[in-house]
């Protein structure tokens, strides 16, 4: 079984405020410095790190793949990660680095780039689940109450509470067949339908998405806040390697 990872790394972080843009040096979060390396790098490691992983695709803006391409070729091998230039949106990112790929590739698992904490043994696992059912994602279970609502001209009103044992927040990696996951972008691109993740397109085929357990630690780094979490588990993580 032979795995392409693709992680989108094009956004431009309008998330981050300024303040914490101007300290890590970059408003681009995917860039931002942990212990010296740049997130991006920490999050490619995680999946260097599986042997079941043949390529990695790193979706970068255009005018970012020449210094993303030679950065990348310091730590790893030549050929095993590749740099690909994205698009305007996430599902634009993904689709081009998916055209950059091949039927030999029996799974692609499409990660966000700013998620450098996943575990090498939740990787493995959607992997197999993938492999058996054909599409899985990692989540976790929701824990805060949800809410619908009905947003009007002057108020948000609830329509709904919805029930919390039937919810679950997605994460990534979001692992699938090949075959399957073009044709869901295929699909997508025709109706002109965008979706928020991989999962919500395979979904519209009609195509049953299973789910692996995530962890809290498998964060997102979207805003300052996130980046304070990220260095302490980037601490614990190298204390646990070193004992």
């Amino acid at each position: 079984m032979k795995v392409a990872v693709i992680l989108p790394a094009a956004g431009l972080g309008t998330r981050m405020t300024k303040g914490a843009a101007e300290k890590a040096g970059t408003s681009r979060k995917q860039f931002m410095l942990l212990d010296g390396s740049p997130v991006l790098v920490h999050t490619v490691r995680k999946f260097a790190a599986s042997e079941r992983v043949g390529v990695i695709v790193v979706a970068v803006r255009g005018e970012d793949t020449g210094w993303v391409r030679e950065m990348l070729a310091q730590e790893f091998e030549s050929g095993r990660v590749r740099v690909v230039e994205g698009g305007n949106s996430r599902q634009e990112s993904v689709e081009n680095a998916l055209r950059s790929l091949g039927p030999e590739y029996t799974l692609v698992a499409v990660h966000d780039a700013v998620r450098p904490f996943i575990d090498l043994e939740t990787i493995h696992k959607v992997f197999d689940e993938a492999a058996e059912t054909g599409a899985a994602i990692v989540a976790v279970p929701a824990v805060d109450t949800v809410k619908q609502v009905i947003r009007g001209t002057t108020h948000v009103r609830i329509r709904a509470t919805l029930p919390r044992e039937k919810l679950v927040m997605a994460q990534t990696p979001q692992v699938f067949r090949y075959d399957l996951l073009v044709r869901a972008f295929e699909s997508a691109r025709q109706d002109g339908f965008i979706g928020t993740d991989e999962s919500s397109m395979v979904e519209r085929l009609d195509v049953e998405v299973s789910v692996v357990p995530g962890s809290d630690r498998n964060i997102k780094i979207t805003k300052p806040t996130d980046m304070e979490l990220a260095h302490l588990f980037l601490r614990e993580e190298t204390r646990g390697a070193q004992s």
